[in-house]
């Protein structure tokens, strides 16, 4: 019963922590960080637990009590990559999922091409092997994202279940209903 019931995370401004992976905490932790202090509770299920002291709703949207500030600059890792890609090939165009995908150099690393944000896409392996060691144009060209970059490009993979409470904190800039 509870197991299905995860708490989505908000920072102090009420944005998520992050899309994608979506920030969330089981309802156990969610109960936990909120009786501990540390998270306010902004949205509930109509479910209770039950302790020998207290009856509490399910927090179904938590917010921390302090701002925490996101880094200055985005990690360079894979994932982030492809996110940035929007987990499409940089070549043909195709979108696949993440293990379908490879890290390709633009500029060979064997011609000196280095890696970094401006030097790596995101390939499917057809068109990596194809590339084999020349330069190819990408579609898009590769930069270094911002943490508001990311963010964006992360509204656009939504988890499979999305609670009507946490609409509200996902999707605010999304055209509002006439």
């Amino acid at each position: 019963m509870f197991h299905a019931n995860p708490a989505l995370i908000l920072n102090a401004d009420f944005q998520p922590l992050s899309y994608f992976p979506l920030s969330l905490f089981s309802w156990e932790e969610a109960v936990r960080s909120v009786v501990k202090g540390s998270h306010v509770v902004v949205a509930e299920y109509d479910q209770v637990v039950r302790s020998p002291s207290t009856v509490m709703r399910l927090p179904s949207v938590i917010a921390l009590r302090e701002y925490v500030r996101p880094p200055a600059r985005v990690a360079f890792t894979r994932f982030n990559v492809f996110l940035r890609d929007r987990f499409r090939c940089q070549y043909c165009g195709e979108q696949h999922l993440r293990g379908e995908l490879t890290f390709d150099h633009v500029v060979p690393r064997a011609m000196g091409g280095k890696t970094e944000w401006t030097n790596i896409v995101a390939a499917c392996s057809p068109c990596n092997t194809r590339k084999d060691k020349q330069v190819w144009k990408p579609l898009r060209v590769p930069l270094e994202p911002t943490q508001f970059d990311l963010m964006a490009a992360q509204r656009l993979f939504p988890p499979n279940f999305l609670h009507e409470s946490w609409l509200d904190f996902l999707y605010w800039d999304s055209e509002l209903e006439k």
